[in-house]
């Protein structure tokens, strides 16, 4: 049996549970732990623990003393991911193994500005105009250039796990628009630069174009047998096309020869009119990889860890055109005892 722990990952890894639970050559026993005591994960793993809210070095602390308490064999990291990929030596010194690249490569892919400046002078990638602030003036300078050729401008924290600080910057307020509809991302660059001329300091901040039109997010994983990848186009539904783009599979080929990226990971793009830009590189699995995986009809958390404990899988994708959707489900996560 092999034990697996996944920390605070998101409610779409159900999912990527119960496809790593489905490898017909091994017993896998799920350990969930999340910040969240209601998270829906736990109902698909075998057993489950609220996490602490500490991080750095108390979190990483915390990690070593739950694997060795919990007799983990594998962690599969969401939460604090940089930190885990400093001290993977840590935990491989005590058996456990970390379904999760090198330091090197989670610092580059962490950090946009990183990203953008390694991949830009590569031939073959194409990034979008970036500039990367530090300062209110550094802020108004660059919103000022790239609002001369764009109407929207978009902002995030360089370091930002999960797009929760993503912005759409507006030059023009919504007006009665801003309480009449959802908030959402948008927000007018006078409200942006109140927010950060209240403040005395703030995280380095990247500023680029926001490009209109889906979003195309690729699940790989290289295996020695070859690169999986799978394409999917995100509407603003919840149907999602899987198609088998030769430019979007031409540019993953050139990130892969580039970087050496061992476990899951996922490569955002976007079109400008006929050119394709990178948006950014994850390394972990997505939150949309089960939609993947159904239309490509392959395991790639199952083919994963099988990597992970040295053991290369024979696979087979499907390469169609498909449309895949999903239901929810209602869950109890608590009944109350009288």
């Amino acid at each position: 049996m092999i034990r697996v722990w996944f920390n605070h990952w998101f409610s779409t890894s159900y999912r990527l549970i119960e496809l790593m639970k489905a490898d017909a050559n091994k017993k896998i026993y799920i350990i969930g732990s999340n910040m969240r005591k209601n998270s829906v994960i736990q109902k698909v793993c075998d057993e489950w623990y609220e996490e602490p809210t500490c991080e750095g070095a108390e979190y990483i602390s915390y990690c070593l003393d739950f694997c060795k308490s919990r007799q983990v064999d594998v962690f599969v990291p969401r939460r604090n991911m940089l930190s885990i990929s400093q001290n993977i030596d840590k935990f491989n010194d005590i058996g456990v193994k970390v379904l999760l690249d090198d330091c090197e490569t989670v610092s580059l892919l962490e950090d946009k500005v990183k990203t953008y400046d390694f991949f830009k002078s590569i031939d073959g990638i194409n990034v979008p105009d970036y500039y990367k602030v530090a300062s209110v003036e550094e802020f108004k300078e660059a919103y000022a250039k790239l609002s001369l050729d764009n109407e929207v401008v978009c902002a995030k924290f360089v370091r930002d796990e999960g797009g929760k600080s993503f912005r759409k910057i507006s030059k023009e307020s919504k007006g009665l628009n801003k309480i009449k509809s959802y908030a959402g991302v948008g927000i007018s660059y006078d409200d942006y630069l109140a927010v950060l001329e209240g403040v005395e300091d703030f995280d380095d901040i990247i500023l680029m174009p926001y490009l209109e039109g889906n979003e195309i997010s690729v699940d790989c994983l290289n295996t020695e047998k070859g690169l999986i990848a799978v394409p999917r186009e995100k509407g603003n539904s919840r149907d999602e096309r899987v198609f088998y783009d030769e430019d979007i599979l031409n540019m993953v080929g050139i990130i892969t020869a580039n970087i050496d990226i061992k476990y899951p990971f996922n490569v955002q793009f976007k079109y400008k009119g006929s050119k394709l830009y990178l948006l950014e590189i994850n390394a972990r699995m997505s939150g949309g990889l089960q939609m993947s995986c159904l239309a490509a009809d392959i395991n790639i958390p199952a083919i994963a860890l099988n990597k992970l404990l040295g053991v290369e899988v024979d696979w087979v994708q499907r390469k169609k055109e498909a449309v895949v959707s999903y239901v929810e489900l209602p869950y109890i996560i608590r009944l109350e005892e009288k």
